[in-house]
């Protein structure tokens, strides 16, 4: 989008992620996936494809490696077929990329694509590295605050204390309850934010809690959309977070972020 502003960006990703791409700036239309991961399901692939043909893109970018994934975009006759080699996609991407080690993170497979092959032989030649950003209306935010009934007007501390892969890599719950009760000591509130897997987790910290305080500190875990988690999020005034989705959510709502990443 910033090589070319006037650029119509749609997006094809899982229901699960269409809020993020709602709140991206540079995305025009997002598009459900209907097809699970690993399914091939050529039937579906084929009429999506022809439907999309109706669209008239000049280029596709695939960003997974499976052969199914480019698929759709070949059905739909797209000119420019942007891609890794991936599992052997020739023919069905014409703008193939297969100097993968060149570009050691997936980070910079990803914009390395957004490019000309011609000026991308290693990740030296990436000229810049966009930071992603959410956008978020202050009047969504109030308006989701009082579908929770949050208080408004108070410092807000969001946690985020669940991990993908469990204990291992969660900042022990002590800890979370340390700064909550500090932020709370000082007047403000605390959101603890998570999956329903998370609520246990977020139960613990709010119970060692001095009681006094435990009032001021609201569990959202399992109880938010992934929307109403970005809104919440962008109200906040600090968040702290483990390495997590929800981390990368409040970077690119660039609020004032620590992670703590451990203890593996």
């Amino acid at each position: 989008k910033q090589q070319h502003p006037d650029a119509i960006l749609h997006v094809m990703a899982p229901a699960w992620c269409l809020p993020l791409l709602e709140r991206m700036p540079e995305v025009d239309k997002a598009i459900k996936m209907p097809i699970g991961h690993g399914d091939l399901k050529l039937k579906i692939r084929w009429t999506l494809g022809r439907e999309l043909k109706l669209e008239g893109y000049n280029q596709a970018i695939v960003l997974p490696n499976s052969l199914k994934a480019a698929l759709i975009p070949f059905f739909a006759g797209i000119r420019l077929r942007t891609g890794w080699k991936g599992e052997s996609r020739y023919g069905l991407l014409n703008d193939l990329r297969n100097n993968k080690q060149a570009f050691p993170m997936m980070v910079e497979r990803y914009l390395a694509l957004a490019w000309p092959k011609s000026q991308m032989h290693s990740a030296a030649d990436l000229p810049y590295r966009p930071i992603p950003k959410l956008q978020s209306l202050r009047e969504t935010q109030l308006a989701t605050m009082q579908r929770h009934q949050l208080p408004q007007g108070k410092a807000i501390l969001a946690l985020c204390p669940g991990a993908e892969f469990g204990p291992a890599k969660r900042w022990p719950e002590e800890k979370y309850a340390e700064i909550a009760s500090r932020w709370l000591q000082q007047g403000g509130e605390v959101w603890i934010f998570g999956s329903a897997k998370d609520q246990a987790v977020a139960n613990t910290i709010r119970e060692q809690l001095p009681t006094e305080l435990a009032a001021g500190c609201h569990l959202l875990a399992g109880k938010t959309s992934l929307t109403e988690a970005i809104d919440l999020l962008a109200a906040s005034d600090m968040v702290v977070s483990n390495d997590s989705g929800l981390m990368h959510i409040a970077a690119a709502l660039q609020r004032p972020l620590v992670a703590v990443y451990g203890s593996t």
